[in-house]
């Protein structure tokens, strides 16, 4: 039964080091880092500037420097203004980046843990734990926390499952990466089932709009004070991650290599795990579960930096975090007045772009004869 799952698992991912694709040509890594910042700055400031009330990128900044205390000039922006830039987008593109930026970061780790290049955030069903938090306080009104009860439950349902997924998986005190896909998809498939399950049972069939905006992923309604988690969230997993960027790069050797080069394989990787869990139930409390992010922006910064996770880590994250601010420009202002949920937008382009890189490799397997 294992032996479909194990063969794709054992899929190499580039050395570090070398480009996903052959013919992909490398830019310096301070030149990526140097454009991407340039281009997240620019993208922060789209975020801030398009809208339903276009405002001017020097008065945005303006507007931003005025609040920060930079800038003691008198303003000659409408109040309005100011709460547009402030208080709805502001916090908004924050998130975004944050959630994006997070998911790549997240993404990329995945891909070298199991050395698949399918892997993404949500392979151990983190999402559908969420989902299911959320989903709970829609249906059923559930309010202790406020404001905040949709999050608090969301990332409880993602913890409760991680917990599940582990302890399916874990047999005569060891954990395998092809059991702990297993239990994550079997676990995740049953959190479904109960999902849809309440939904069709509740009799309060108008929540079922609100149920499907959800889970499909949205920055809408973010405040100031709701951004800390998720940003530090981000901070702690990108932190860690480059820490352990040398041991990623080992697993892609093999894990007998790996062992054989000093790394423990069965605790390094039952540690990320957590770790890459926990951020993903953060960022998905947050911001819903977004696809295709942190599957197809690691692929597409391998081609630039090459394998390194090194280099990957830190180039995902800002191009993550790029991607998923223009995926919510496009969401809100294409069908204005009404908002289209970003992870729609995700899923337009990732869907196909992976399709292109799964039928590129497979010619490319083709043409050196393999079966």
């Amino acid at each position: 039964m294992t032996a479909p799952v194990e063969a794709p698992l054992r899929g190499a991912l580039p050395a570090p080091g070398a480009p996903l694709l052959q013919g992909a040509r490398r830019w310096p890594f301070a030149v990526t880092l140097v454009v991407l910042g340039a281009l997240l700055l620019a993208s922060v400031t789209a975020g801030m500037a398009i809208g339903s009330v276009d405002v001017p990128p020097g008065q945005v900044w303006g507007i931003v420097s005025h609040a920060l205390g930079a800038d003691w000039t008198e303003p000659d922006w409408s109040r309005a203004r100011e709460t547009i830039v402030l208080d709805v987008r502001g916090p908004r593109v924050v998130l975004g980046a944050v959630t994006g930026a997070g998911l790549a970061v997240v993404g990329t780790a995945m891909q070298a843990l199991v050395r698949n290049p399918l892997a993404e955030p949500y392979l151990l069903g983190v999402s559908s734990g969420a989902s299911l938090g959320a989903v709970s306080v829609i249906v059923f009104g559930l309010s202790l926390f406020g404001p905040l009860s949709l999050s608090v439950a969301a990332f409880a349902g993602a913890l409760v499952t991680l917990l599940l997924v582990y302890a399916t998986a874990r047999t005569g005190g060891r954990i395998t990466s092809v059991r702990l896909v297993l239990s994550g998809v079997a676990v995740a498939a049953v959190i479904t089932a109960v999902m849809n399950l309440i939904l069709l049972t509740s009799g309060r069939g108008n929540e079922a709009r609100e149920v499907l905006a959800w889970t499909l992923g949205g920055l809408g309604g973010v405040q100031w004070d709701t951004l800390w988690l998720p940003g530090t969230a981000l901070l702690l997993g990108v932190s860690v991650l480059l820490v352990q960027a040398r041991s990623l790069n080992l697993l892609l050797a093999g894990e007998e290599a790996a062992t054989t080069m000093g790394l423990d394989v069965g605790r390094f990787r039952a540690r990320m795990f957590v770790l890459l869990s926990l951020v993903t139930g953060v960022l998905v409390a947050a911001a819903g579960p977004i696809g295709f992010v942190g599957l197809m922006l690691p692929h597409i910064v391998r081609l630039v930096v090459g394998g390194d996770n090194r280099r990957v880590l830190p180039a995902s994250a800002l191009a993550g975090a790029v991607f998923l601010i223009w995926a919510d420009i496009a969401a809100r202002t294409v069908a204005a007045p009404m908002e289209i949920p970003v992870g729609v937008l995700t899923a337009l382009c990732g869907g196909p772009f992976f399709l292109w890189l799964m039928r590129r490799d497979a010619r490319k397997d083709a043409g050196r004869g393999v079966g």
